[in-house]
């Protein structure tokens, strides 16, 4: 009886995870949907399961926000990859460099929303939500920090800044949803924004007097 009963195991262990990827999927797929607050119904229904199976799945809230977390982080990694020459021209970084940015934060589309709002609840969402800005931020300084390093300290700090702020999700949401601006005018805002943030500084003006 041993291997039927080892069958019998293994087959309920590959049917929880199956459910437990399907409740994180149809929770994922409900936020890109527009619906921030969905019930444990509405969950339920998407996902193919009971209501009440849910939290047989799951231990709580705040388990099955950290498996949603960790699954838009998986769907976001690829996208936060860029191969940019550091050396190229400051106009060409910014181009690629906004071309990837954009792509990223329409891909976090309505889950970013949802992670704000949950992050003040849920110190589960607010860890994974800290992670992405400080990747987000992390990569402004790498793929822009370099043409500002003859400017101060404080200067630069400033600049790179100012720059995170301008290629944020609350940005690019403010320029999408409040302004209306489709994603090709929100990119060239965007790139347009940081060029003129970023351009070198006026020579001085010799006085002659």
């Amino acid at each position: 009886m041993a291997p039927a009963e080892s069958s019998d195991g293994d087959g309920r262990t590959a049917r929880r995870a199956r459910n437990r990827e399907a409740v994180v999927t149809a929770l994922l797929d409900l936020y890109r949907d527009g619906v921030l607050m969905p019930s444990a119904d509405q969950i339920a229904a998407r996902a193919g399961v009971s209501a009440r199976s849910i939290f047989r799945y799951f231990a709580d809230v705040d388990d099955l926000a950290s498996e949603a977390v960790a699954r838009q982080q998986e769907h976001l990694a690829p996208l936060l990859v860029l191969d940019l020459d550091p050396d190229a021209p400051l106009d060409d970084r910014i181009a690629a460099f906004v071309s990837a940015r954009v792509r990223v934060l329409s891909g976090m589309g309505e889950v970013g929303r949802v992670a704000r709002i949950r992050s003040v609840q849920q110190p589960v969402v607010a860890r994974g939500l800290a992670h992405i800005r400080r990747a987000l931020r992390d990569q402004v300084s790498v793929v822009l920090g370099p043409g500002l390093a003859d400017r101060p300290d404080a200067e630069r700090a400033a600049l790179l800044a100012a720059a995170d702020v301008l290629c944020s999700w609350e940005a690019h949401d403010l320029m999408r949803h409040d302004q209306g601006l489709g994603p090709d005018a929100t990119e060239a805002a965007m790139g347009l924004a940081l060029r003129r943030l970023l351009a070198p500084a006026p020579a001085p003006v010799e006085d002659r007097r």
